[in-house]
């Protein structure tokens, strides 16, 4: 008979053979000791399977699924979802670390309200490029529970403007629930998470939101993936605004209130646009950068959102909207030209103006 664990938490593995012992040790070391984890060995060319088949070897809680060729993160998490045996399932990364008892608090959460997710906060460490931490910042939710449709859908874009509702590291969802909708992980670069979360909150009921950050994601200047080039980073993130703008449509949400936000969060993605426009490696000129912009100013997401965006307490923000709004195309462009420096030239400052310290 198959041991039914109550976690079941999948790390996809590929070159992380520095952090995923440490990984698995944050796991190990829980108060809550009814889990699994499936490592997901995706055919890593360092020692990251070798170090995982060890550990395994020590505690039968371990298992390791070694992919016979590299399939990336999406394919490797779904290969680890159709192994897993738990209630829930966890999809941690193997180059973070958690507190001792998060397992532990999300179960008796569960008992008092068995929701479809459990989401709770986190830690954003930023090493620098010798490894040093150089600067935490905590992102820690209000705690509630949501036992209906209604609560828990005017919860949602709260989430999405604290950056909580995007990722799934921080989240542990219903397996059984998972498996009735037939969700797998779409692959696609840098939104994978995002589109999965659209799809699984969309008729959910029940929300639990755990008003701790225990989860310690590792921001690396030199490995994450949000400071490597990726040439359809505008359009993946449109898509990200579109996605969240037609699940409100759905849910007879979509407010002026609702517009607001989505256009605030718009703007971000825009000026991050327009800053890695700037990048060599974009092959773009100036006139391309020139063209992208007045393009921009034509599209109907744009016509519809950013007329009435709002920004936060972003300073910065709030100035590039105005820009967008009166459509000033060259104080647009350098306005990107001027972040493209700073977050070149100052890479932490740059990540600490952004995460709002």
């Amino acid at each position: 008979m198959t041991r039914k664990p109550y976690f079941s938490i999948v790390m996809p593995a590929y070159g992380v053979e520095a952090y995923i012992e440490q990984a698995i040790r944050s796991i190990q070391a829980q108060t809550e000791s009814d889990w699994e984890i499936i490592v997901v060995d995706d055919c890593a060319k360092d020692r990251s399977g070798e170090i995982a088949d060890r550990e395994a070897q020590k505690d039968e809680r371990i298992r390791v699924l070694h992919l016979e060729e590299n399939v990336g993160l999406s394919k490797a998490r779904n290969a680890g979802m159709k192994e897993a045996c738990g209630s829930y399932i966890w999809f941690m990364d193997p180059d973070d670390t958690v507190d001792k008892d998060v397992l532990e608090q999300v179960r008796r959460s569960l008992e008092k309200n068995p929701a479809e997710v459990v989401m709770f906060g986190l830690v954003e460490e930023y090493y620098n490029g010798k490894g040093a931490l150089s600067y935490t910042h905590e992102i820690c939710p209000e705690e509630k529970f949501c036992m209906g449709k209604e609560e828990l859908r005017k919860e949602v874009l709260s989430l999405e403007q604290q950056t909580l509702y995007g990722y799934t590291w921080n989240k542990i969802y219903s397996l059984d629930y998972m498996r009735k909708l037939n969700l797998k992980f779409e692959t696609v670069t840098l939104i994978e998470d995002i589109v999965f979360n659209v799809q699984y909150f969309m008729d959910i009921e029940r929300l639990n939101i755990l008003g701790i950050a225990p989860y310690h994601y590792a921001k690396r200047l030199e490995e994450n993936l949000t400071n490597k080039f990726v040439p359809d980073y505008f359009a993946l993130h449109k898509r990200r605004i579109e996605m969240i703008y037609d699940q409100h449509v759905y849910w007879n949400l979509c407010t002026k209130e609702v517009k607001q936000v989505l256009g605030g969060l718009y703007g971000r993605y825009i000026l991050s646009a327009l800053e890695r426009n700037c990048d060599k490696r974009s092959g773009m000129d100036h006139q391309q950068r020139y063209m992208f912009c007045r393009a921009l100013f034509c599209q109907g997401l744009f016509e519809d959102l950013i007329p009435v965006a709002k920004a936060d307490e972003s300073r910065t923000l709030k100035i590039a909207l105005r820009l967008l709004k009166w459509k000033r195309t060259m104080l647009c462009l350098l306005m990107g030209r001027g972040i493209y420096i700073v977050r070149h030239g100052f890479p932490i400052l740059y990540s600490k103006v952004k995460s709002g310290r």
